[in-house]
């Protein structure tokens, strides 16, 4: 298959991701649908392609006519038969592999033999998701990072039997919808993205359980500091800018003093044990309490399209 050939996509899950995954597709024209197991959760993707829509539209991304055109294209079911005919299946569904691998076995008896499959998660391993399937060299991990309409990445994962083509043809579907893909080329547990996510949250962890800055400082730490330089260069172009001579020197001293826990700290423990998960909960790291909460996700979301016209432009 090749790209112009594609006209359908499947998008499986009507939750945050899927529905954020089928307004991108339908942007950039493509018929899609969307299926989930009941009517209540397809009810709420169409609220939630409605509310990214406004955010597009209120943003100048999109036009109000294009939004209109967008939703047009999309359809909504809860019989998977409509991925008979899709060229790209793209699923979004509950993050647990054996729902994952049945879900998979179920849609390879229904789509095309040429119909390209993919799998969007965070963390799950690709291989194991694939088991099931019989033709695994057209299956691949997809990974869009949240919210899906706003952040550019998507990480494209090869399992143990995927084909080239297969990866070839989803990173230029990516650059067609206008996101920036990553291949990882090999099946690791948090691909590329969240195993430095994670490296910094771990180290920021350590910095404040051991009294070096508080909670605040690392977050303005890291906004001003290293957050402003990595929109615009990756670690190893700021070593390479740098000089690697003082990379050398500084990782042979401080590499010994970062963090290298193998569980989560105890600080993290606390909070967790409480109750206190974040702005799900009301307090976390922050308090989120009296509307804080949308204040903070309104805020993020505003930062968020303001990086987001920038690449448009550039």
């Amino acid at each position: 298959m090749r790209l112009e050939d594609i006209k359908k996509i499947g998008v499986a899950g009507a939750g945050t991701m899927g529905s954020g995954i089928a307004l991108m597709m339908a942007l950039k024209g493509y018929e899609v649908v969307v299926t989930d197991v009941e009517e209540k959760y397809l009810e709420n993707g169409k609220r939630i392609i409605s509310i990214d829509n406004e955010g597009l539209i209120g943003e100048g991304i999109i036009t109000a006519e294009e939004a209109k055109t967008a939703v047009e294209k999309i359809s909504f079911t809860t019989d998977r038969k409509v991925f008979a005919d899709a060229d790209v299946i793209i699923e979004a569904i509950i993050e647990k592999i054996d729902i994952k691998q049945d879900f998979w076995k179920e849609v390879e008896g229904i789509a095309r033999e040429d119909a390209i499959f993919a799998t969007n998660t965070s963390g799950l391993s690709i291989t194991k998701i694939c088991e099931k399937l019989n033709n695994k060299r057209r299956f691949a991990g997809m990974h869009w990072w949240n919210p899906p309409h706003i952040i550019p990445l998507i990480e494209l994962i090869k399992a143990d039997e995927t084909a080239d083509e297969t990866i070839k043809l989803l990173s230029e579907l990516v650059e067609k919808i206008g996101k920036k893909s990553v291949v990882v080329q090999k099946d690791a547990n948090g691909f590329i993205g969240n195993r430095l996510q994670f490296a910094v949250f771990r180290e920021a962890l350590k910095i404040v359980e051991d009294g070096i800055a508080t909670v605040e400082d690392v977050d303005k730490a890291m906004k001003y500091g290293p957050g402003f330089r990595y929109p615009v260069l990756g670690p190893f172009e700021t070593a390479d800018l740098g000089g690697l001579d003082t990379f050398y020197y500084i990782s042979s001293y401080l590499f010994n003093e970062l963090s290298d826990a193998k569980k989560p700290n105890e600080l993290l423990q606390k909070l967790v044990d409480e109750k206190n998960l974040g702005v799900k909960s009301g307090k976390g790291f922050y308090d989120y309490s009296g509307g804080k909460d949308e204040e903070a996700m309104k805020r993020r979301d505003k930062n968020f399209f303001k990086m987001l016209k920038h690449i448009h432009k550039s």
